[in-house]
């Protein structure tokens, strides 16, 4: 049989949408709501269960910020490290056990490093254990109406039991804005700095988009890249919620898309309370799609981003600028998302007790018991290990995973090849020459031990005592780059 080119053609065609046309769209939750009246203003799967990765800190904020409200601690408290919290995974700022760091301080670092060790710091200072501020959180939750989240620790690390939603993230960001009105910055910080580091914030809409004042990013390769944003124009506040985007450009762009829609548009199409919820359900694993085969949902998101994108005045300088005068001053929500990073002027943080503070410090101890007990060696009890029947799936790491440290990888792997090649070196030489002849030439030591060699430790002035309380950073199996 003979066909024609046409035809075949024709038939390729139908046979490729008929595919698309049986493949299920990938989900990707979105709200936009108004804070002060709390009214939705556009929703899409709001309801769908997701990983809520590390925007879980929120969660952890709202919490700790009650405490302080309940006088059971102060933002001057020290909490302090433990061996469970230093263990958590990357990101993190990788202080040593017993390092002390103000309630303050902690909550800076949480919203700006996004760092998984302070998170941990923060439970177990203000309930005294991860379980005890847990349940917490889950008691938080209820009343604030969130009712598709469940939670079982405070940065959002991989654990296939902590769900929430769309719209129930949106509940906990209007809550902290109208129940903590006086901590406001703490979600609008776009650097902070800790000695002569500076460390830049994950919410890439800050600086770049008009009005832009907050909240928190997260990541996982599971949940994908997410966004509660925040931006204010003309005295009123909004909301965005984006889950479950291909790359934190997308993630950025998306957001700012819908948020130029709620401006814009100001019609509410629903409430937080009419949209349905069915309780916490399972939640769908991104994994392939968003660490390892990005493109397709990569190109569906970016559809969205068309259908949502509406053109709206600049109202940044930076773009302004680029754009030209003789153009009018109008832009899009992708430019937004390219723009370089804005300079901002980083908010101090330090290591230690605050100066003249004489109080009790926060640490591990009996559920219950006031901050300043004598820490309850049960608190301290061991994470689930990988390959520990009781460790989440999704919180192992992929096979084919590859670490971002790629050039220290690259330079450990050829300092141990060449120590390796000298081994097998001396040890022909002893064969050859004799027992006298592998101690005449001994293997070259590694660069790292040849630099500690070098440098005799000193004793610390006290610009130096953040530093000690920095442990070696130590390459961790979590998946990279969560935030």
């Amino acid at each position: 049989m003979i066909f024609s080119k046409s035809t075949l053609i024709a038939a390729a065609t139908a046979l490729f949408v008929s595919i698309c046309a049986a493949a299920p769209a990938r989900a990707t939750p979105s709200i936009v709501i108004d804070v002060s009246s709390g009214a939705v203003l556009s929703h899409d799967q709001a309801t769908a269960a997701w990983y809520p990765a590390s925007v879980t800190k929120l969660m952890t904020v709202y919490v700790a910020l009650e405490a302080v409200r309940q006088g059971r601690i102060s933002l001057d408290t020290p909490v302090m490290m433990s061996p469970r919290a230093c263990r958590a995974a990357p990101s993190k700022m990788g202080f040593r056990p017993g390092s002390e760091v103000t309630l303050h301080n902690a909550l800076v670092m949480l919203m700006v490093k996004s760092a998984n060790d302070i998170a941990v710091a923060i439970a177990e200072g203000v309930s005294g254990s991860v379980e005890a501020f847990a349940d917490e959180m889950n008691r938080a939750s209820a009343s604030l109406g969130m009712t598709q989240s469940v939670w079982y620790n405070p940065n959002g690390l991989p654990d296939e039991r902590q769900v929430t939603s769309a719209r129930d993230l949106a509940i906990l960001g209007r809550a902290l804005y109208l129940q903590f009105p006086e901590h406001a910055n703490l979600f609008n910080i776009g650097a902070m700095q800790l000695g002569k580091q500076i460390i830049p914030t994950h919410n890439h809409l800050l600086g770049r988009y008009p009005g832009a004042d907050g909240m928190k990013t997260g990541f996982t390769c599971s949940a994908g890249f997410n966004l509660v944003a925040s931006a204010t124009r003309g005295g009123r506040r909004l909301i965005a919620v984006v889950l479950g985007a291909p790359n934190p450009i997308l993630r950025t762009a998306k957001t700012a898309a819908l948020l130029d829609r709620g401006f814009q548009s100001g019609a509410a199409v629903a409430s937080l309370a009419s949209l349905p919820s069915s309780g916490p359900t399972a939640a769908p694993d991104l994994r392939e799609a968003v660490c390892h085969h990005r493109g397709p949902g990569a190109a569906q998101f970016m559809a969205e981003i068309e259908d949502a994108s509406v053109p709206v005045g600049s109202g940044v300088p930076l773009l302004d600028a680029l754009s030209g005068a003789q153009q009018q001053q109008r832009t899009n929500a992708k430019e937004i998302a390219h723009l370089p990073r804005p300079r901002f002027e980083p908010v101090p943080v330090y290591v230690g007790r605050a100066p003249g503070y004489a109080g009790p410090v926060a640490r591990t101890r009996a559920p219950g018991a006031p901050v300043g007990e004598q820490p309850d060696l049960a608190a301290y009890a061991a994470q689930p290990e990988p390959g520990d029947a009781n460790a989440s799936p999704i919180g192992k790491p992929a096979p084919d995973a590859v670490s971002l440290r790629r050039a220290k990888h690259a330079k450990a792997v050829k300092a141990a090849r060449s120590a390796a090649r000298a081994a097998r070196a001396d040890a022909a030489k002893s064969d050859a020459g004799g027992a006298d002849a592998s101690e005449s030439a001994p293997a070259p030591k590694p660069k790292a031990a040849a630099r500690s060699a070098a440098k005799p430790k000193a004793a610390a002035s006290p610009n130096e005592a953040q530093k000690r309380a920095v442990a070696p950073k130590v390459r961790s199996p979590a998946e990279p780059g969560k935030s």
